[in-house]
């Protein structure tokens, strides 16, 4: 079975969205019958975490997610969107309160808009971390560390709470297909 490997080493914003989406087209366009994303991010935006995550979801062939040391924040997202995942013995996934840059001034109802917004992906985030961790043997308090409380997973806590099946180097072959985005 043909498996292409992207490494995605970057930020989740406009640019790394469109070019990871470009890069799996191109994948399967060469015939990969297994995409394998491997993943080291400090996060980013929440509009384009979501984007990947529902990207990655309706992919025609099996998505493994790999953690290459660290995946944070929206990068969290990007990563349960595996079908299988994995991460190195020494990597981390860190959960924490979002944050928005505002730029210039808002009135009272962008100020609702931008709230509203705030509240709805912390409940989208929670819904799908707890979707694709059910069953684990520790249940993550998300909406706690999204709020005010943030938490770092190692790898051995990252597998009692499902967000990962396996801890694993993951090895690449010599004459692996490999692909990259980065910033």
């Amino acid at each position: 079975m043909p498996r292409h490997i992207i490494h995605f080493t970057g930020p989740i914003n406009s640019s790394t969205c469109g070019n990871l989406i470009g890069t799996c087209a191109k994948a399967l366009q060469q015939g990969a019958e297994l995409l394998q994303l491997n993943i080291a991010t400090m996060g980013g935006e929440c509009s384009y975490g979501f984007t990947l995550y529902n990207f990655l979801r309706g992919l025609p062939v099996p998505l493994h997610t790999h953690n290459l040391g660290t995946v944070e924040s929206m990068g969290n997202i990007l990563f349960l969107a595996g079908e299988h995942r994995t991460a190195c013995a020494h990597s981390k996934f860190l959960f924490h309160p979002f944050h928005w840059t505002l730029h210039g001034s808002v009135d009272h109802s962008r100020m609702a808009e931008y709230a509203m917004s705030l509240d709805y992906d912390l409940r989208l985030y929670a819904q799908i971390v707890a979707e694709r961790t059910e069953g684990s043997t520790e249940v993550l308090d998300v909406p706690r560390y999204l709020m005010a409380y943030p938490r770092i997973l190692g790898p051995r806590e990252a597998l009692e709470s499902g967000m990962i099946h396996a801890i694993d180097e993951l090895p690449i072959e010599a004459d692996a297909c490999q692909w990259s985005v980065h910033a």
